[in-house]
């Protein structure tokens, strides 16, 4: 294993002023923290950045974080889609939506050709953040798809229409990597790796990332990885920070320079129905969320 890093302070992740001119701290990454400026409103809406929100293992943040990062586009002025692309509908409840109660949701839109996307968009209680839902029968799609023409290709095709109506779309994927997937990273211009701050996680990038591989040589090479996120990141054990530090070392500056730590804020905003920004927005986890949003579009300029 890796040396871990020191123990930080508050005051370590912060610029300080120098004499010499301008310095950064440490963050917990191990690298200089970026001085990134505030994002300002685009002066038109469109086209959208697709990323997908993608790891193979579940229990990594991936819901928490598609909720939480959308919501923090949004607060920059940017119009924001939420794709919900996993059965369990976990996004769509972190929005105060109930999957049950769903008479259209995306599945609907994916099999049925007479259903348009503004029949199944929903807004949510956030401004300029909008959910494309789903519930327990997107399942079925994972083995209908599979009898379709160029059937990686069909969330591509019902997104196209909507793309100038956003600047950023986030599709919240199942945990495999499955066909439904396949779909999400066929649609995307970027992905973002929610990964845990745990052995188990780091062991299943490999696979990852070689699907990853597969899909930009085969079907999609416009794809491209936005970041690695270190998730429920805890500081405190060393576990934690020579994961972070193994993951620094193999993926460098893929790795975001944010890391979301672990709060028990974040169940609670699953039970009141929306994300951290609005729930807790002066709380240590919504700052960090605002921090990477400023990454993401820091690396995705176009959105």
């Amino acid at each position: 294993m890796p040396k871990p890093t020191a123990k930080l302070t508050a005051e370590d992740l912060a610029p300080v002023n120098d004499p010499n001119g301008p310095r950064h701290k440490i963050g917990p990454t191990g690298r200089p923290l970026p001085d990134l400026p505030v994002p300002q409103p685009p002066a038109k809406t469109g086209p959208a950045q697709v990323i997908a929100m993608c790891n193979q293992k579940g229990g990594v943040g991936k819901t928490t974080t598609t909720i939480n990062l959308g919501a923090a586009i949004a607060e920059t002025g940017r119009k924001v889609l939420l794709i919900d692309f996993d059965p369990q509908g976990s996004a769509s409840i972190g929005l105060g939506v109930q999957p049950h109660d769903l008479e259209l949701s995306v599945y609907n839109l994916l099999m049925q050709r007479d259903i348009t996307p503004d029949e199944v968009i929903q807004p949510t209680r956030v401004e300029n953040l909008d959910l494309l839902p789903a519930n327990i029968d997107l399942s079925a799609a994972e083995v209908q798809l599979v009898q379709e023409v160029a059937r990686e290709y069909t969330l591509q095709r019902v997104l196209d229409p909507i793309i100038p109506n956003y600047d950023v779309i986030l599709i919240d994927c199942a945990p495999s990597l499955g066909l439904l997937t396949v779909n999400a990273l066929t649609a995307s211009n970027g992905i973002v790796v929610p990964l845990e701050c745990e052995f188990f996680a780091l062991r299943g990038l490999a696979m990852l990332t070689d699907t990853i591989a597969k899909v930009q040589d085969r079907l999609n090479p416009k794809l491209e990885i936005v970041g690695i996120l270190g998730t429920m990141f805890d500081g405190r054990t060393t576990h934690a920070r020579e994961v972070l530090d193994r993951v620094v070392q193999a993926f460098d500056e893929r790795v975001f320079h944010t890391v979301i730590r672990r709060t028990v804020k974040f169940p609670e905003t699953t039970v009141v129905g929306e994300p951290i920004t609005t729930y807790a927005p002066s709380s240590q986890a919504a700052t960090q969320y605002r921090d990477l949003a400023k990454e993401v579009l820091a690396r995705c300029p176009a959105g």
